[in-house]
């Protein structure tokens, strides 16, 4: 089967974060930036922390006021340094374009058709798309009205509730042949706190086998890496699209390099029919 993108990829807020001085990762940013090739999707998070590190870094404190406005004017802050860094590392031969979606995109044929046309010309075009949801203009509540409006006459409807969710409508939307998501730790375990539980593999000899195995698997999810996080079990139920797609999934540590993990000599969890 051919695929015009080869890979659709995520990566974790607490991924892109060096933890021990509290600032974006440049050697994990270089690093990845460099593998990144026409044909490839990145989603990446990561703006509102950043901007929120940064914005502390320049001023000794937090931004005061409600948590929905400081969020906004952190991922705007967030934006401008997530983009610069991939534009300093990419390769300077491929061109890189921004793409920030929002929960309608998703849920109106007309859009899901305009962005998915945005990005298969990319490839024809020798660029890489960098995408996250736009933060910095969304407001929650109304962004819960819409999606309960929307609720009325869809059966199923996009949420975007955080970018595991948009990564895999993403790689549904281009018929990507691998979803990639990066996170802090190597994939999904039997127990979170043992490392020797992972579980290399949750597959079927067809999808319905899969998304069984997966629901299965989900029962050994618990908790999150950070405040505001969906965790693992989230993680499982998200990418269920992609796999009803036909696309193979598959989380892994962002330690680890892309291509390390795409050949499998990288610990990770992989998801699809066998």
């Amino acid at each position: 089967m051919k695929y015009d993108i080869e890979l659709v990829g995520k990566i974790g807020s607490m991924a892109l974060i060096d933890k021990k001085d509290n600032m974006i990762d440049y050697n994990i940013v270089a690093r990845l930036s460099k593998e990144l090739k026409p044909g490839f999707i990145w989603v990446s998070s990561g703006a509102t922390e950043i901007g929120r590190l940064d914005y502390i870094s320049r001023n000794g404190h937090e931004i005061e006021g409600n948590s929905e406005d400081r969020k906004t004017d952190y991922a705007a802050q967030g934006q401008t340094i997530l983009m610069s860094n991939y534009r300093q590392f990419v390769d300077p031969k491929y061109s890189l374009r921004q793409v920030l979606v929002e929960h309608y995109h998703f849920n109106d044929e007309k859009k899901r058709e305009h962005l998915k046309s945005l990005l298969l010309r990319c490839v024809e075009q020798n660029a890489i798309p960098i995408i996250n949801y736009n933060d910095a203009v969304s407001d929650e509540e109304n962004r819960k009205m819409e999606i309960n409006a929307l609720s009325k006459s869809k059966n199923k409807v996009v949420e975007c509730v955080d970018n595991d969710e948009t990564a895999t409508q993403i790689a549904c939307l281009v018929g990507a042949k691998r979803l990639l998501i990066l996170t802090s730790v190597n994939g999904i375990y039997n127990n979170p706190d043992d490392e020797k539980t992972l579980i290399k593999e949750i597959s079927g000899k067809n999808i319905e086998e899969v998304l069984q195995n997966i629901e299965y698997y989900k029962n050994f999810c618990n908790g999150t890496s950070r405040k505001g996080s969906n965790g693992a079990k989230a993680k499982l139920e998200y990418i269920k699209d992609a796999v009803k797609c036909g696309t193979e999934v598959i989380i892994a540590n962002a330690k680890y390099s892309i291509k390390d993990i795409l050949g499998g000599t990288a610990l990770s969890t992989k998801i699809g029919v066998k």
